[in-house]
């Protein structure tokens, strides 16, 4: 991706800091943010760049524009398009203070690395509470991030769906399907992806929750990712080989974004919401070590406590995302079905047990990875 441009259309990058701000001001001045989609390591070369340090009551004082780096999941992207314009609103109503936000979408697992080898984000909203403990164990987190802001940093829900063909040719009706001769399913890699961690462990569960047996929940794993061609990086990419490249007979993906594709009139594949499934919890945290540097310690924990009131709640809402206030999940319980079993990540002892049996090298998605080739 290029650098952001400034209106003479050369490189904000290559004119220097001076321009890069000078055109930030005009930006904020002429009422748009400066809303940057950068590529995961694209932060590696910006943040070589000297920045000034502001205290926090520097910044205020002088009302000089801060700038917020969020980093995410691929498909957290249309929510905080809508969100972060309402946060800046807020804050430059209440602060006196313009803020510009930059941002950056990718698979959970790249994006976390992203984080730990440079890209300096004031913000993290990963699709799992692990990866934002391996930033932590990086040292850019403190311990307890958690606790640091409402519902111990959950931000929203989702469940897995399995998206068909038109029609559902296959006769797909549920997780036993997937196993079947013939069926060929798209799921992203959990190496990469939140999403397919989430998706895995829906599998699994949907035999232990059953009454199975840690061999018959294995067996069966191995007999779905066996009907599995690729493994595409993350959920978007995997959206794009069903959707777009027309490959697979059935996807396993967000309810999340199988609800916004039927907001947006789009979605003419039907889909399933197995009965038995796992609450897909996503947090989110500031990245204490970044923001003491910057400055933006401030802004950034207001931003984060922000997510949970009801006016960002909403509208994580309205792109299909269960919401985690109370409130705005009585408003929207018509637009969300039950589910009737819905186990949680503390099921399987946490997310620290969950990577050391299933993902870490070695581990039984790597021994069912082995055994397909």
């Amino acid at each position: 991706m290029e650098a952001p441009k400034s209106n003479s259309g050369k490189s904000i990058l290559q004119t220097g800091k001076k321009s890069y701000h000078r055109a930030r001001t005009l930006l904020v001045a002429t009422g748009f943010s400066l809303s940057v989609g950068l590529p995961v390591y694209a932060g590696i070369a910006l943040q070589n760049q000297s920045s000034p340090e502001y205290s926090k009551s520097q910044l205020i004082a002088q009302n000089k524009p801060v700038e917020l780096t969020l980093v995410s999941y691929a498909v957290t992207k249309e929510a905080y398009s809508k969100i972060i314009p309402l946060f800046v609103q807020k804050w430059k109503k209440e602060r006196k203070q313009d803020v510009v936000f930059r941002e950056s979408y990718g698979g959970s697992g790249s994006q976390t690395r992203a984080v730990i080898d440079g890209l300096e984000a004031d913000v993290v909203a990963l699709a799992l509470g692990f990866d934002t403990d391996k930033i932590q164990q990086a040292g850019l987190i403190k311990p307890g991030w958690e606790k640091e802001v409402p519902n111990n940093g959950i931000v929203t829900r989702s469940a897995v769906v399995l998206v068909t063909r038109p029609g559902n040719p296959k006769k797909i009706s549920g997780w036993a399907d997937l196993a079947k001769p013939g069926i060929q399913v798209v799921t992203a890699n959990p190496k990469t992806s939140g999403v397919a961690r989430w998706n895995f462990l829906g599998l699994w569960g949907s035999v232990i929750n059953a009454g199975g047996n840690e061999a018959k929940a294995r067996d069966y794993v191995a007999k779905v990712y066996q009907n599995v061609a690729v493994l595409p990086k993350d959920a978007r990419e995997a959206s794009d080989t069903f959707y777009k490249r027309n490959q697979g007979d059935v996807l396993l993906n967000y309810e999340n974004e199988e609800i916004l594709a039927s907001i947006k009139g789009q979605s003419q594949f039907p889909s399933v919401l197995p009965p038995v499934n796992i609450s897909i919890d996503t947090p989110v945290a500031v990245v204490d070590k970044v923001v003491d540097k910057r400055g933006t310690r401030q802004v950034a924990e207001a931003f984060v406590k922000f997510l949970f009131t009801p006016e960002a709640q909403r509208e994580f809402a309205k792109v299909g995302f269960r919401p985690v206030d109370a409130t705005v999940a009585k408003e929207t319980q018509k637009q969300f079905p039950k589910i009737g079993k819905l186990a949680t990540i503390q099921n399987f002892g946490g997310w620290g047990a969950v990577q050391k049996k299933f993902f870490d090298d070695g581990a039984i998605f790597d021994q069912i990875q082995g055994g397909r080739r």
